[in-house]
């Protein structure tokens, strides 16, 4: 593990703001309109996903959400075809890999020869797959779009060595790929916005349960822009780059497409946690910041952090007579949540510009049984 910290976030009904380098110029005459995508949360594995229909004919496919997902994938099976497939050809203007893949056939989605490679990475997985990149029509609620690039996997053929690996491994049981959102010319935000004239920006608002609410994924706006009226209510902090590229593949000399906040200082119940500063930064070889996901379902600290961090917040929760029991994994501090209430110590994140993030009782614990959270 690297001796600087990667904090990972949940976010709660907060929305994000991706401000892309990438734009399109807009017609006067065009009426582009936002796509909105309804969002869902996986009790069992506490993942978040969308769904949208693709090819001819339709079919629907259930995708997990991945903030750091360089591109759209899905998993085209044995059974899967769609006449409106087209696989992008080696050499292309739209390839911009040297590599070339092939197939023995049958040929369809998914199995092409002289075909572009896409990479579809699952960091649940822990490997790196290698698809064909091709086109084919999307549905997006009531709309149907053309000209957008994914990754088209056959799962069933894909070669496991252990007999367990799959790219969709972690995963919700009822997804079957992983929709792409980070800073990536591949990812859905971007190539959406460019192909229709939006704005390059999005938003999420995540449902803290499985029960469905008002919870949706909204790429682009025009009129009555929500960004603008929501960050009326709510704080704003702006996203940072980190100069190191940290995806599935890095490439020397590229920034991150992942998204990072600038997290100034810890509280505990008002009180400043003992860090060296340079733990909560970014260094020259792109190790520490703070990085937001939605494939880590809790937050996670780097050992230099976690340890006082643990150390201070268990101090505050005696003090506050919390009943502390035996740990249950992967959480060390547990409390017997009769005793909870609502004196659960508050943590506040300093950001950058002053802003104050508070972490209430509620997005700070999870049941793990009955009566121990």
């Amino acid at each position: 593990m690297a001796s600087s910290v990667i904090i990972y976030f949940l976010l709660l009904s907060l929305s994000l703001f991706s401000l892309s380098c990438l734009s399109a110029p807009q017609t006067p005459n065009t009426k582009p309109h936002p796509f909105i995508l309804p969002i869902n949360k996986d009790p069992s594995t506490n993942l978040f996903y969308t769904s949208l229909g693709i090819g001819t004919p339709r079919k629907n496919f259930n995708l997990a959400i991945d903030l750091a997902g360089e591109n759209l994938w899905y998993n085209c099976d044995t059974n899967y075809n769609s006449s409106s497939y087209i696989p992008i050809a080696c050499g292309s203007k739209q390839c911009p890999d040297v590599a070339c893949i092939g197939c023995n056939g049958p040929f369809k989605p998914g199995c092409t020869n002289n075909t572009c490679p896409g990479t579809a990475f699952n960091s649940l997985a822990k490997f790196i797959f290698s698809g064909g990149l091709g086109e084919d029509i999307l549905f997006i609620s009531q709309n149907q779009v053309s000209g957008l690039l994914s990754s088209c996997i056959d799962v069933d053929g894909f070669p496991s060595f252990t007999g367990d690996e799959s790219p969709l491994n972690g995963l919700p049981k009822n997804t079957n790929g992983i929709i792409g959102l980070s800073r990536s010319n591949f990812s859905l935000p971007i190539q959406l916005a460019l192909k229709n004239k939006l704005p390059p920006k999005f938003s999420l608002c995540l449902p803290s349960s499985n029960k469905q609410g008002f919870t949706n994924l909204l790429v682009g706006s025009v009129s009555g822009d929500p960004f603008k009226e929501l960050s009326k209510f709510v704080q704003t902090t702006p996203l940072i780059v980190n100069p190191v590229s940290t995806g599935s593949v890095s490439v020397k000399g590229v920034p991150s497409d992942e998204y990072f906040i600038d997290v100034k200082a810890i509280k505990i119940d008002g009180n400043d946690l003992n860090l060296k500063p340079s733990l909560l930064s970014i260094d020259k070889k792109g190790n520490g910041g703070t990085k937001i996901s939605t494939l880590i379902p809790f937050t996670e600290l780097q050992s230099s952090v976690y340890k006082p961090f643990i150390r201070d917040f268990l101090k505050k929760a005696s003090d506050r007579k919390l009943k502390r029991v035996a740990s249950v994994a992967p959480f060390e501090a547990c409390f017997d949540s009769t005793s909870i209430g609502n004196s659960v110590p508050r943590i506040d994140l300093e950001l950058q510009g002053g802003v104050q993030w508070t972490i209430h009782e509620r997005n700070l614990m999870v049941n793990v049984k009955k009566n121990v959270a």
